[in-house]
C-alpha cells in the first residue's frame, strides 16, 4: 500500500525522497450527508485503570478482520479504491487476542482546542510520549480503539462521511523545498485539519476522538515480513484530510521510515493500564533489545528535522520547529 504523498525528512546522514508529480484535482463524489445519530453509550470507565487524560480500551482484537466493501470509488492519484459502504457486519476470520491499554483521547499533545502537532517523526514522537510516561500506540492499539468493540470500519460505523471525520479537501500542492526547510508560511498554507476534539462525530466507541481523518497519525509497527522497504518500526495509520485516501481505521501504509515527518502527520500516545509501568519503546525496538538512549540520539539527530520541545498550546509553538519563527 503505497501513497503518492510523500515528502522525507530523514535521519542523520540521510536523503530526501524525491516527490512523485502533483495529483490530479479531485474528481466530485458523492458522499453521504452528516446527521448526528444518538450517542452509543461509551464503556463504563474503571477507576484507577487509567489517568485521567485517557481512556480505557478493553476488549478483543480480531487479527484477521473480513471487510466486505458494497460501493467505493478509484482514486488515481494513490493507485488505491477507496470504499464508501461496507457491508454489516464486519466478520473475523483469523484469531482474537485481548487487549487492556490507555490511550489518549486526542492526538498529541492530547489538549482539546489545539491543533495535532505535526513535523516530527517516530523517534521524535517516542521521546515526546516517554515525557509524559507514556508510548506511541501500537498499530493494533490504533485500531482497536478505532474500530470500537464490535469492529466497525470508521470510527462512526459503515458508511464513510468525510464531513464527520475531516476529509475529502483538495490536495494542496506542497512546495517541496519548502517542506524540506520548515518554511513556517509553506506549512501554514498547507494546514487544512481542525483542532482536536472539535468534530463531535467524529468519536470512537470507546470514546477516542478524530480517528481517523484530520491529521494522519504514526504507530508502532507489529508486522514483520513485509521487505526491506516496509518493515519499519512505525506505520502511518488513518489517514490525512485530503481526497483520495482511505480514511478507515484498520488500513495501514507500511513504506515510510521512521524518518518520515510531514505537515499532515501526528500521532497519539498510549500506556499500559492499571498503573502497570510502560516501556516508551516500539514492539520491534524492544525485540531487538535497542537502548532507549539511541533512540534519544536519533530524535535529537535527525538530518534538517530538530527536536521540536514546544507543543501545540505552548507560547511561541511553531510546527517549523523552535529555529523556524513565522514571518
Amino acid at each position: 500500500m503505497r501513497w503518492s504523498l510523500v515528502v522525507l525528512l530523514g535521519c542523520a546522514g540521510s536523503a530526501p525522497a524525491a516527490e512523485p508529480e502533483p495529483v490530479p484535482e479531485p474528481v466530485p463524489v458523492p458522499t453521504p450527508a452528516s446527521t448526528t445519530s444518538p450517542d452509543k453509550p461509551l464503556p463504563r470507565a474503571e477507576a484507577g485503570a487509567c489517568p485521567d487524560d485517557t481512556l480505557l480500551v478493553d476488549g478483543e482484537y480480531c487479527e484477521k478482520l473480513a471487510v466486505e466493501c458494497l460501493k467505493k470509488f478509484y482514486a488515481p492519484q494513490n493507485h488505491l479504491w477507496v470504499c464508501l459502504e461496507v457491508k454489516k457486519p464486519t466478520r473475523c476470520e483469523g484469531p482474537k487476542r485481548h487487549m487492556r491499554f490507555c490511550i489518549d483521547r486526542y492526538e498529541f499533545p492530547n489538549k482539546k482546542g489545539v491543533r495535532p502537532m505535526v513535523m516530527q517523526n517516530f523517534y521524535q514522537a517516542q521521546v515526546h510520549c516517554e515525557k509524559r510516561g507514556k508510548r506511541v500506540c501500537t498499530e493494533s492499539e490504533w485500531t482497536k480503539a478505532c474500530e470500537g468493540p464490535d469492529a466497525e470500519p470508521f470510527p462512526y460505523g459503515y458508511t464513510r462521511d468525510p464531513k464527520k471525520c475531516r476529509g475529502d479537501q483538495p490536495y494542496g500542492f506542497p512546495n517541496k523545498q519548502k517542506i524540506l526547510d520548515r518554511d513556517p508560511a509553506e506549512l501554514e498554507r498547507l494546514w487544512q485539519g481542525v483542532p482536536s476534539g472539535s468534530q463531535p462525530d467524529c468519536i470512537s466507541d470507546y470514546g477516542v476522538h478524530d480517528m481517523p481523518g484530520n491529521a494522519d497519525e504514526l504507530a508502532a509497527s507489529e508486522t514483520s515480513g513485509l521487505g526491506p522497504k516496509q518493515d519499519f518500526d512505525n506505520v502511518t495509520t488513518g489517514g490525512p484530510w485530503y481526497y483520495g485516501v482511505r480514511n478507515q481505521c484498520r488500513p495501514k501504509i507500511y513504506s515510510h521510515d521512521e524518518s518520515f515527518a510531514y505537515y499532515y502527520l501526528s500521532w497519539r500516545c498510549c500506556q499500559e493500564a492499571d498503573g502497570k509501568p510502560t516501556d516508551p519503546r516500539s514492539p520491534k525496538q524492544i525485540k531487538r533489545g535497542e537502548s532507549w538512549e539511541k533512540i534519544v540520539w536519533r530524535a535529537n539527530h535527525s538530518w534538517k528535522l530538530p527536536f521540536n520541545p514546544k507543543v501545540p498550546g505552548d507560547p511561541d509553538y511553531s510546527p517549523a520547529g523552535p529555529d523556524r519563527k513565522p514571518r
